[in-house]
């Protein structure tokens, strides 16, 4: 069963969660979700990527806990290991990753939300991190990822109290980017992504991979002097002179880079 469905203007990919009622994940939908981020990290046409949900009320609602009803470890070491791969691997892609909540996005479907770049909430959004209510605790780098978001006090309350977050406050404890009416989160992240393909690819994929570098408890000094390693090797390509001489000419650049993909995170 397909349980996502994606497509792509050649600039901007959009990948849809697609499994009534609630786009919940199973280990297959998982490992879909792993190699279309790899496939359209591999396109270097593509620049930005958004991620929402089918449907009115669900972004997603985490794993399909009927999977879970026998207590098989074997089944279990196999979805986290499906939920931390594909959660990786969009937390790491190349392109920048937008998700655009269209409704509840409850433990693996936060985390799939937390492995991108930017958050865009619509009004009616309820974010939680609830395994701890049935037995369970995120495994797609929840609890790695949340605390730098927003701080170890509020992962804590999420986590550990199972408090549920509503789009105003996840904007006000920097969960979330933005919030929007109900209905309008993936024309806002579609209009987002849009910005992204105006910018320069070299520069917006170093930009990426030097913010990754606080992520990963690389040394200040060691990122800092990264940071200006990376400033010069822009001037390898064509794109920083483009870039350049295009606002002093006061048009729009036409940028040539087409460079080897990389993971942002690495």
């Amino acid at each position: 069963m397909i349980e996502l469905d994606y497509a792509h203007d050649g600039a901007v990919a959009v990948i849809t969660l697609k499994r009534p009622p609630a786009n919940a994940f199973t280990p297959e939908g998982l490992l879909q979700l792993q190699r279309t981020v790899e496939q359209l990290n591999a396109d270097a046409h593509v620049r930005a990527l958004v991620i929402t949900g089918d449907g009115p009320k669900f972004f997603s609602a985490g794993a399909d806990l009927n999977a879970f009803a026998d207590g098989d470890r074997d089944v279990a070491r196999t979805a986290a290991a499906r939920f931390g791969a594909a959660f990786e691997t969009l937390q790491n892609a190349r392109p920048v990753v937008i998700a655009a909540l269209n409704g509840f996005a409850m433990g693996g479907g936060l985390e799939c939300a937390l492995a991108c770049d930017i958050r865009i909430a619509e009004q009616h959004a309820v974010l939680a991190l609830p395994e701890t209510a049935v037995g369970l605790l995120p495994c797609g780098c929840g609890t790695q990822t949340l605390p730098w978001l927003v701080g170890e006090g509020w992962a804590k309350r999420m986590m550990l109290t199972g408090e549920r977050v509503d789009a105003a406050s996840a904007l006000r404890i920097g969960l979330v980017e933005e919030v929007v009416e109900r209905g309008a989160a993936r024309e806002a992240a579609l209009n987002m992504a849009q910005r992204v393909t105006g910018l320069s690819p070299q520069a917006v994929s170093f930009s990426k991979e030097l913010i990754h570098q606080a992520r990963h408890g690389v040394p200040r000094a060691a990122a800092l002097a990264l940071e200006r390693e990376r400033f010069v090797d822009l001037f390898d390509g064509a794109d920083q002179r483009e870039g350049v001489n295009a606002f002093l000419e006061k048009r729009a650049p036409r940028w040539q880079s087409n460079h080897a993909p990389r993971e942002a995170g690495r």
